[in-house]
């Protein structure tokens, strides 16, 4: 957006005189109605504007793959990647549901497991996780099977899910006294009989034995930044406890994606924000950024993803780039999708 030009010393001479009120300046003080190059701030840029019809369709189709024909390249082996920040709100869940869809409606094999009581990724996939489903919580506390817990996400081939009930909520605390508490979930995952390509670890916003559960069992952490400066805040703390459990529990995870969510470009604080993530953490930031958009807060209210929610959207699209941009930085080659 072009900064509005100075008015010149005679528009501001000029600026005292009686003028007739009756009559809607057609331009801002100090500019002339042939100036091309100023944009007022309420007047939205091309950017703004909603998408044309046309491109909005064509974007669409990309990213539901109807024909199944474009793919995403796959990893070598399965990448095990943990959600985590501790701060709420910063779109943990959000960002789950849309990177694992986007992945599987391009030939991925996807396993999402919820391990946020809430059981917000769970809705958000329209998997049933009401009391009496057996969820990842049988698989914590009673050792059952990873595979008799997953559920197929209905309309979106290729994903699945390890629903979270309200049981969860208490499993903080039945945790502390059992064997290997913080290898549960590793345990779990490890011996699931099928093969995936990604499997995405909803975390609670918590640094408790969950998060810690889900840091073990990780290979990656992927860390959703809220542009704002309340979400840098706590990041030094979360920072500080992936340290630990690399050197006591895990010593192969590591921080290997950063995104940037609730990116307001009208302001100046989104864009300081992005600046120094991007500064201390260089490469690990995507170049995707998620905008504010309200189709993405919309989907869950569906039970659906944006991606399948509204495709042609701005938040469709952002999420859409990011995976793909996981999915580019992970894969030493592409690989058809059958293999």
């Amino acid at each position: 957006m072009a900064v509005p030009q100075q008015p010149a010393p005679a528009s501001v001479a000029d600026a005292g005189r009686v003028t007739d009120t009756t009559a809607s300046p057609a331009v801002p003080y100090g500019h002339d109605e042939d100036d091309a190059t100023y944009v007022s701030r309420e007047t939205p840029t091309r950017e703004e504007d909603d998408p044309p019809l046309a491109m909005e369709a064509m974007r669409a189709v990309q990213i539901l793959n109807p024909s199944g024909e474009v793919t995403m390249p796959r990893p070598e082996r399965t990448r095990v990647m943990c959600v985590a920040n501790q701060k709420g709100g910063v779109g943990k869940t959000t960002t789950t549901v849309n990177l694992a869809v986007a992945l599987a409606l391009h030939g991925n094999r996807v396993l999402v497991v919820d391990l946020d009581p809430q059981g917000n990724a769970s809705t958000g996939l329209n998997v049933p996780h009401h009391t009496g489903v057996p969820d990842v919580y049988d698989c914590l506390i009673n050792s059952v099977p990873l595979e008799d817990v997953a559920q197929a996400v209905e309309g979106i081939p290729n994903l699945w899910c390890v629903p979270a009930t309200i049981d969860l909520a208490g499993a903080e605390i039945e945790l502390v006294s059992v064997v290997a508490r913080e290898s549960r979930l590793q345990r779990a995952i490890a011996g699931y009989p099928g093969h995936f390509d990604y499997i995405f670890i909803d975390c609670p916003p918590s640094l408790g034995l969950l998060t810690v559960n889900a840091l073990v069992a990780a290979q990656e952490v992927l860390i959703p930044i809220q542009c704002e400066y309340y979400a840098l805040e706590g990041l030094n703390q979360l920072i500080n406890n992936i340290n630990l459990v690399r050197q006591h529990l895990n010593p192969r995870l590591e921080v290997s994606t950063i995104l940037l969510t609730m990116y307001d470009r009208r302001t100046r604080l989104a864009d300081a924000v992005e600046q120094d993530v991007r500064n201390h953490f260089g490469d690990k930031v995507l170049q995707a950024v998620i905008p504010r958009n309200v189709r993405v807060s919309e989907a869950p209210s569906y039970g659906q993803s944006v991606m399948t929610y509204d495709p042609g959207s701005r938040g469709a699209t952002s999420y859409f780039e990011a995976a793909q941009e996981i999915a580019e930085r992970g894969a030493v080659a592409p690989v058809s999708r059958n293999a």
